[in-house]
């Protein structure tokens, strides 16, 4: 915790500095780019956390009829994708690398998911039956030690000291899956690519002309106002440029 602010949280991430800062969250619409939704959080809530509860505040506040969604791959959670099919919604997100094994061990894609079993098959024909599911949703399925122990791949596929291998399904994983999918269809890679030129846009905008790389205050309340003056300030410079556009000629 911060002893000069300790409404920050502190962030560590892949290709970010580590340190105490906060985060917007941004909504952005995607016609004329005009922000209609900026929430501020500590740096150590991760953005899915507070995202599905945002969307909802937009769809009751202005009443918008919310079809699809293009979120980045920081979004990819099964909790998100499950979200969005309870509510009708479509989400395109972005791929996400998963998380590499060991140097030398085997991938969780390895192993072939079996719906009629509610196992997973080894690449030697072992079936991985389900055991247990833990308090955060991941179902556990785990391997047979007396087989594993005379298989030829056990050195690639555990280190585990009683020889058993454990994979983990979320339990709503299909949900995850069938949200992944949309990524590869043409309306999908359309809504994608329009997600990069508006909400992205609308934060480089931020931090290269209006003071978004840092915060100017200490306290939660404080940055918020910050990042509220640097929204209205954008809105301003885009609802000008709206109003001023020359209409598009008529076409005979």
């Amino acid at each position: 915790m911060s002893r000069t602010d300790p409404d920050s949280g502190y962030m560590v991430r892949d290709g970010k500095p580590k340190g105490f800062f906060y985060l917007d969250h941004r909504t952005v619409d995607g016609k004329l780019a005009i922000i209609t939704d900026t929430h501020v959080t500590p740096a150590n809530v991760h953005d899915s956390i507070v995202y599905l509860e945002r969307l909802d505040r937009q769809r009751e506040r202005f009443g918008f009829a919310v079809g699809a969604v293009g979120l980045d791959a920081g979004y990819a959670t099964p909790g998100i994708a499950k979200g969005l099919e309870d509510r009708t919604i479509l989400g395109v997100t972005g791929y996400r690398n998963p998380t590499p094994p060991r140097a030398g061990m085997m991938r969780k894609s390895k192993f072939d998911y079996e719906p009629e079993t509610d196992g997973y098959r080894c690449p030697e024909g072992q079936l991985l039956a389900y055991a247990t599911t833990d308090r955060n949703g991941y179902r556990h399925y785990r391997s047979d030690p007396a087989i594993c122990r005379d298989c030829p791949l056990l050195a690639s596929c555990t280190n585990n000291a009683t020889a058993t291998r454990t994979i983990t399904r979320h339990v709503w994983a299909d949900a995850r899956q069938r949200t992944d999918a949309h990524r590869l269809t043409p309306w999908g890679k359309a809504i994608y690519k329009r997600r990069k030129e508006t909400v992205e846009r609308s934060f480089a905008d931020a931090k290269q002309l209006h003071g978004h790389r840092y915060a100017r205050f200490r306290s939660l309340t404080r940055v918020a106002c910050q990042c509220l003056l640097a929204a209205a300030a954008q809105n301003i410079k885009k609802i000008a440029m709206a109003l001023t556009r020359a209409p598009k000629p008529a076409t005979a």
